[in-house]
């Protein structure tokens, strides 16, 4: 490897932390912001539906960059303070995906069978029993494929950090092109590397996690390549 390869490299792995700290963030405010609004739209209150209904079709209709923008340089004029760029990306990341696992979470429970839930009942469980004991653990085995997903798209959405200069890899890529231009295949060729390695352990993470839930419920997790 040349010198400019080794410099390269260096580089683009100080990018890395950001990068990582920006998903796992994302990934985290994801998960409770799902959950939260998932369950939300199953309530039996017309206000709990309708807030959070809002919630997710604002995030998902609207530009994940406008909403990056929005929350780094517009509100700041509002409120009068400026947030610290990771965490306002950090912030987006979680809102924006936050409502696409909202509908993960929904169709998850309501996929569980009304027998489980009829029997549940019959235990005289409370509403909050029969949530947590019967009803999760089944919706979570089906949430964890998709979530899987999303949580990539996560991790290629934390690119976009980079407009609003978080060092993460791609904004240490963008740093390198004006002296490194002849390199350019290179710089981007392990920016690719890099995603797809992160990307991997996302996957390799969620595969163990389905396997666990499929298990705790008593289900056997379908190996890749056979058919129902």
């Amino acid at each position: 490897m040349s010198d400019n390869h080794s410099r390269i490299v260096e580089v683009l792995f100080q990018g890395l932390p950001f990068t990582v700290v920006a998903t796992l963030g994302g990934i985290a405010l994801t998960i409770v912001l799902s959950l939260i609004a998932g369950l939300a739209m199953l309530s039996r209150s017309r206000v709990v539906r309708g807030i959070s209904r809002t919630y997710v079709e604002i995030f998902r209709g609207t530009s994940e960059v406008v909403q990056l923008f929005w929350l780094f340089y517009a509100l700041p004029i509002l409120l009068g303070f400026q947030l610290v760029p990771l965490f306002a990306g950090v912030l987006v990341l979680g809102l924006n995906h936050g409502a696409y696992g909202a509908e993960i979470v929904r169709g998850a429970v309501q996929s569980v069978p009304k027998a489980q839930v009829e029997g549940a009942v019959a235990l005289n469980f409370s509403p909050a029993q029969r949530m947590r004991r019967v009803v999760l653990p089944q919706a979570l085995v089906e949430m964890v494929p998709p979530f899987n997903n999303l949580f990539i798209q996560l991790l290629k959405g934390s690119a976009l950090l980079s407009f609003i200069q978080v060092q993460e890899i791609t904004q240490r890529g963008q740093s390198l092109v004006p002296n490194f231009g002849p390199d350019l295949a290179f710089i981007y060729g392990v920016e690719l590397v890099m995603y797809l390695v992160l990307a991997l352990v996302i996957t390799l993470v969620m595969r163990l996690l389905e396997r666990l839930t499929a298990r705790r419920v008593g289900r056997t997790p379908m190996k890749v390549g056979t058919t129902a």
